[in-house]
């Protein structure tokens, strides 16, 4: 199978809170929940099918709580690829993402900035065809 990113750790205030948020408004499938005790848990959510995954963690100091929404440095670092941008867009709207800007054609592709509720800058992209994704 040779390597591959299995998860990206991603600082949530509250796992519950995060679940709903990222399988109800982006729509991403909850994989695993599973207490580990001591009020941690083993919480993976990602897009259906998706090979690399978010392993949230609940922060748990006051410089974890700091970095939720801003373990980008203020930069788009996450980016959700789609093979239906009108759709997801659509549907994201309908489900209250707040996206930044109104869709705009670049080279790469159709892409909007959306940040979700914690503070994270996304793109949502459909790459243009002929383009390495």
């Amino acid at each position: 199978m040779g390597q591959h990113l299995a998860f990206l750790s991603l600082l949530v205030p509250d796992y519950d809170a995060a679940i709903a948020y990222y399988t109800h408004a982006l729509g991403f499938e909850l994989i695993e929940d599973t207490d580990l005790g001591g009020g941690k848990r083993w919480v993976k959510v990602g897009p259906k099918g998706a090979q690399t995954v978010f392993l949230l963690a609940q922060a748990a100091s006051p410089a974890q709580s700091a970095a939720i929404g801003h373990q980008g440095g203020g930069r788009v670092w996450l980016f959700l690829a789609t093979d239906d941008f009108d759709g997801d867009h659509t549907r994201m709207l309908a489900k209250g993402v707040l996206f930044e800007e109104q869709p705009r054609h670049e080279p790469y592709g159709k892409v909007a900035v959306f940040v979700d509720t914690f503070g994270n800058r996304w793109d949502l992209i459909q790459f243009a065809e002929g383009v390495i994704s």
